[in-house]
């Protein structure tokens, strides 16, 4: 069998015209959709790029792996020394290609992914890897070709796995001017409206409303290079021209994408080929005041596509509505090529039955993870998602209990704690039992939130930058908002200033000590 694997970053399963959506922004997705299976509730254990996919390419959740953030702490898997063998090609730290490679599958990638984050061990198990060297700032023309060249000499052999990824849906929306727009004629999404985008410019925040560029109106100079977006959204307008800038983004993925398809069926191999669509994270748009980012442990951020097509998919144009983890795709695909085990560390479960026959599969429970832009866990059952925040990553609108029914209510404007005690008791236990099973599991010595809320907070909304991004509220919203940000993380910024107070202290004792 073959594996082509296209992996579209940024990429929410409901802009997607397979998935309902009332733009066609995905004809060529909707094609392999046609042919395979669809999952509605596929999320990734843990968000955004880094920690998402160390996860799927490990087979392990961050809490196993340490990998929680995009940089100081928790941002590195923690070495294992007990388990680290001469080349980790077997055993249980093997990852997902290692274990491909071992079913005798050639893997080969075409991505900057491993650049871009310094995660370089996700390249282990990859024979071939392509880096078109921007970082993550390529467009789909620059990668995808990387991939097709390498097709036309390989795709007709038997037992490889090709990686895809591909950046468009994701800020600062890159399209090339001349694919134009395919929305320009089509309104954004009815559940948007002017009085919702007013309301949430009162509220501060990194890519809020007002600001959703990080923490700063931008210059012109930036937004020249991008045209596709605007300054500020202050209203429909606005939203509309940022949101044609993330479909626009989709439907050129989707371009690229069925260009690959047409080679593979030139190449008369297309029928033999497991095709798999997904994505490493969904993105707010508006969702709690995000507009463009991926900043939360929500049902926004952590749902993704899944189509799945191939050999043995029988269930042409079916929908799972499981409830499935990202890990559970590695065991899922071994399985699938006729591998009867895989690493005992792996937290995935296969879902091949599902594939193949119909067979439910999904979890009981979801425990989602966040702890770049805020540090949050999520437990997504039945049909609520509770969230809890142990740091908003200086976000007003962010309380530390929220509750939502996502099935009604998918872009979360109603929050129901307040009026649901029962439901939060009963998430608030089951996220508890998750905690005591996985962390008594886990061979790492604490749960790594609490190494990153201790180690200064979330890379992108780190304790020390409290009173800089302060002035920046003050100038947006005024003195009283930005005294509130600085009251809410007093404790924080206080325990942040002695901590580092000891550690001046200690490395002057040490010199001290090296100088007698």
């Amino acid at each position: 069998m073959r594996v082509l694997y296209v992996d579209v970053d940024t990429l929410r399963p409901d802009h997607l015209s397979c998935y309902g959506y009332h733009r066609r922004t995905s004809p060529n997705f909707d094609s392999v959709a046609a042919e395979g299976v669809r999952f509605t509730n596929f999320y990734a254990t843990d968000t955004p790029c880094l920690p998402s996919r160390t996860a799927l390419f490990r087979g392990r959740a961050g809490i196993h792996t340490g990998v929680v953030n995009h940089g100081a702490t928790g941002a590195d898997m923690r070495p294992i020394p007990t388990l680290r063998g001469f080349a980790n090609r077997s055993g249980p730290m093997a990852g997902w290609m290692t274990t491909l490679r071992q079913l005798g599958y050639y893997t080969v990638c075409a991505s900057p992914f491993a650049e871009r984050h310094a995660a370089w061990d996700f390249y282990d198990g990859f024979r071939e890897m392509y880096n078109p060297g921007k970082g993550g700032m390529e467009s789909a023309e620059e990668v995808v070709p990387w991939a097709m060249d390498w097709l036309e000499r390989h795709g007709q052999e038997d037992h490889w796995f090709l990686h895809v990824h591909v950046w468009d849906p994701h800020t600062p929306y890159r399209a090339p001017a001349d694919y134009d727009n395919p929305f320009k004629d089509e309104p954004p999404a009815s559940w948007i409206t002017d009085d919702l985008i007013a309301g949430h410019r009162q509220y501060y925040g990194p890519h809020s409303a007002r600001t959703p560029h990080h923490t700063r109106v931008p210059d012109n100079a930036y937004l020249d290079q991008y045209p596709r977006l605007p300054k500020t959204i202050e209203d429909l307008d606005d939203y509309k021209l940022w949101i044609d800038g993330y479909d626009t983004g989709i439907h050129y993925a989707d371009h690229w994408a069925g260009r690959v398809f047409d080679l593979l069926r030139s190449l008369g191999v297309w029928d033999e080929t497991l095709v798999i669509v997904s994505s490493d994270h969904g993105e707010n748009q508006g969702e709690l005041n995000v507009y463009g980012d991926h900043q939360l442990a929500d049902h926004v951020t952590h749902r993704i596509p899944l189509i799945v097509k191939g050999p043995g998919i029988v269930r042409a144009g079916a929908v799972d509505d499981g409830l499935h983890y990202n890990v559970d795709l590695a065991p899922t695909l071994v399985e699938l090529l006729g591998g009867a085990e895989w690493p005992e560390l792996w937290d995935g479960r296969s879902f091949a039955r599902s594939l193949t026959g119909g067979v439910s599969c999904g979890r009981d429970v979801l425990v989602l993870s966040h702890a770049c832009w805020s540090i949050q866990r999520s437990v997504r059952f039945g049909p609520w998602l509770l969230l809890l925040t142990r740091h908003d990553g200086f976000k007003q609108i962010l309380r530390p209990t929220m509750l939502f029914n996502v099935e009604e209510d998918p872009h979360e404007l109603r929050d129901l704690a307040a009026d649901r005690p029962e439901i939060v008791r009963q998430g608030r236990a089951l996220l508890q039992e998750w905690l005591d099973e996985t962390l008594d599991a886990s061979l790492l010595d604490d749960d790594p939130h609490v190494a990153v809320l201790h180690g200064g907070g979330p890379f992108h909304a780190p304790i020390w930058e409290l009173h800089e991004y302060a002035d920046d509220v003050r100038e947006i919203w005024g003195d009283p908002a930005a005294e509130d940000l600085i009251r809410r993380h007093a404790d924080e910024y206080h325990r942040y200033l002695m901590d580092t107070r000891r550690h001046a202290e200690a490395a002057a004792f040490m010199r001290d000590q090296a100088d007698q």
